[in-house]
């Protein structure tokens, strides 16, 4: 018994393996550097030190590094990673970009508007780990069954022990009885393989671009028919 919940819980943590992968490839698509212009200068500097408000330079073929508006210059910029949109949308003075995009051919200068956790690739970050670790409601009826489903389960395999050991059975043979019953009858399956099924939803899902706001969502999806 301890060792098929012990197995349970090895495979539990390999699918939470597998789903922050795909959190890691998500983070992965944002730059570590951005050039910045302070006090008239030119300045690389990691993106944690850039404030909103900054004049950032983005040059063909660099990654966006935060969101932001356009100031100066005109370029194609690849958002396929937040849209899916395989042909790069042109940009010009006053309109937005996507911090984690990529700038193709022209280079441009933008005003920082959101930085750290405020960008979009951020919030879609969270959106994914907290998918991850919400319940569904199957998950939470399980929850529910098995806790009342344990209890009857202790109760019954007593008696039956109980019962063989009053019909003049060896000790051995009752508790044999006893444990095969518990065995028989644990619900590992019912804790382990909903949370499981939704880690690795939502995992595989982050990795084809795919995001769940909530694992109420990923099982509403079964109803979907368009």
């Amino acid at each position: 018994l301890l060792t098929f919940i012990v197995l349970g819980k090895y495979l539990e943590a390999v699918a939470k393996g597998k789903t922050s992968e795909a959190i890691k490839r998500l983070i992965g698509l944002q730059p570590k550097m951005a050039r910045v212009v302070r006090k008239g200068r030119e300045v690389d500097m990691p993106i944690s030190e850039v404030v909103a408000g900054d004049i950032i330079i983005v040059r063909p073929g660099e990654k966006v590094p935060v969101d932001g508006k356009v100031t100066d210059g005109m370029s194609s910029v690849d958002e396929s990673m937040v849209t899916g949109e395989s042909i790069p949308v042109h940009k010009r003075a006053g309109d937005a970009v996507i911090g984690g995009t990529i700038n193709k051919t022209g280079s441009f200068r933008f005003r920082a508007t959101k930085v750290g956790s405020q960008t979009m690739l951020a919030q879609i970050i969270k959106l994914v780990e907290d998918a991850q670790g919400s319940k569904a409601p199957i998950q939470r009826l399980a929850d529910v069954v098995a806790g009342y489903f344990v209890q009857v389960v202790i109760i019954l395999a007593v008696l039956a022990f109980a019962y063989w050991i009053l019909s003049g059975q060896p000790f051995v043979f009752a508790l044999t009885i006893l444990v095969s019953t518990l065995i028989i009858a644990c619900p590992c399956a019912m804790g382990l393989a909903t949370p499981t099924a939704v880690m690795l939803g939502t995992g595989k899902g982050a990795e084809h671009g795919v995001l769940f706001k909530d694992a109420g969502a990923l099982e509403n999806l079964h109803k979907a028919d368009v």
